[in-house]
């Protein structure tokens, strides 16, 4: 089994990266969906989050208010911490148990967003970065996603840097052109990931 960790900013192109591994045959364990999962109503995950920031983050119909809560965590990193320290022990559990079920030969992808920020690159084999130019990322927020530019900001520096990513980065993938340009280059590190596996 290969372990590979798939991360990169927001806004980089990650999801598409990871569509694409996923289609090619690589095992995917995506870290922001079973974030979600976790914290579904009726689980520890939610009751925890409610006891430490109150009944104002759930929905009238008992599920979790995701604006309402990211208005509070993203602008205090104290918040964003406590956060953290609810969700990803729980994140962590669950992508072992997907991870132990995927086979000896796989290549397992964990796409995991704040990679970097928490000082996970060496629990992987390797790790592959989506890397994209800031201005290009604000962009695809503002233009696609619908964000105001502040939130965006925001949303960006809450992360690691673009010099932080790269740094943990054994294969890099440029995402800053059209779609065309990156089907090329994540089938190239597909074929990596293939024979490094096959290595053993």
């Amino acid at each position: 089994m290969l372990k590979v960790g798939l991360t990169g900013g927001i806004g980089a192109g990650k999801s598409e990266v990871s569509g694409l591994l996923a289609r090619y045959g690589a095992v995917v364990i995506d870290a922001d969906r079973i974030a979600r999962e976790v914290v579904e109503p009726r689980t520890p995950g939610l009751t925890a989050v409610v006891e430490a920031f109150g009944p104002s983050v759930l929905k009238p119909d008992g599920s979790l208010d995701r604006p309402a809560l990211g208005s509070v965590v993203f602008s205090d990193p104290a918040a964003l911490a406590r956060l953290n320290a609810i969700v990803h022990p729980l994140v962590a559990a669950r992508s072992a148990e997907l991870e132990r079920a995927a086979g000896a030969g796989a290549v397992v992808v964990h796409d995991v967003p704040l990679l970097t920020e928490n000082g996970l690159a060496p629990l992987y084999d390797l790790v592959v970065v989506v890397d994209a130019h800031p201005d290009t990322q604000l962009d695809r927020l503002v233009r696609l996603r619908g964000m105001t530019e502040s939130d965006a900001r925001a949303r960006m520096a809450a992360q690691a840097t673009r010099e932080e990513r790269l740094a943990v980065a054994g294969l890099v993938i440029d995402n800053d052109g059209p779609l065309e340009k990156l089907e090329p280059q994540v089938r190239e590190v597909w074929s990596r990931l293939t024979a490094r596996a096959a290595e053993g």
